[in-house]
């Protein structure tokens, strides 16, 4: 067995795989499962109560994390004109128009996220297939596609986080890591469920919150009581 399949068992053990954790349980547990080498993010899993196929059911949007994710972004901004130099200002690790169309078509992917302006979109249709895949297309509901560049770079930088329910109906976000202190990662995790159930479609029948579970990069995942974890919020 490998060192990190006991290291793995070990960590395991401390988690109850059958029980249902309260939300202030688990994100005490949560610190104690740290097992890797490195600085491991904290991760938060729900499975909603919505059919994906359907579009009025479909859950996406951003939000801005109090205490950020801890994780250095890199930002590319697709952009033209004075966008440029403002993108490069508020902190676009890269920025420009053709160019970087033109690289990315060439393999370059150097960058962890994509902002683009709107005059750019129609060129940026030629990507689709290369930055569709990684969930990298800008995209107004997430935020990406802005007439402001400057302040939506400035704003992921800080903390801001796009999320869209996969098709099995689940969305997973980054809520810190856990080098944060556990009161981070409280207030991260309450702001980011609280903007996933403001989001909940009209349409989604039943209980919209099915699971929700909390884990580090490298750790077993927790269960969260998903009535609890509403109350939790609101409190």
């Amino acid at each position: 067995m490998s060192k990190k399949g006991k290291r793995y068992n070990e960590i395991s053990q401390k988690v109850d795989k059958l029980k249902i954790y309260t939300p202030e349980e688990a994100l005490k547990l949560v610190f104690e499962t740290k097992s890797a080498k490195f600085v491991e993010t904290v991760e938060l899993a729900i499975r909603l109560g919505v059919d994906p196929r359907h579009a009025d059911q479909q859950v996406r949007g951003t939000v801005t994390l109090p205490n950020g994710t801890g994780k250095t972004v890199r930002i590319l901004a697709i952009t033209s004109g004075e966008n440029i130099d403002k993108a490069l200002a508020a902190g676009a690790d890269f920025a420009g128009d053709d160019e970087y169309i033109t690289k990315i078509q060439a393999g370059w992917m150097d960058f962890d996220l994509v902002i683009a302006t709107p005059d750019m979109m129609p060129k940026l249709g030629k990507l689709g297939k290369i930055l569709g895949t990684k969930g990298l297309m800008p995209n107004p509901k997430s935020g990406t596609v802005t007439t402001d560049v400057a302040k939506t770079v400035e704003e992921f930088k800080k903390g801001k986080v796009a999320f869209k329910v996969d098709k099995l109906g689940s969305i997973h976000l980054p809520i810190g890591k856990v080098n944060f202190s556990e009161e981070q990662i409280v207030e991260n995790f309450k702001v980011a469920l609280d903007q996933i159930i403001k989001l909940k479609p009209a349409t989604s029948k039943g209980q919209y919150l099915r699971t929700v579970a909390i884990s580090l990069t490298m750790g077993p995942g927790i269960k969260i009581d998903p009535l609890l974890a509403s109350s939790f919020v609101a409190k």
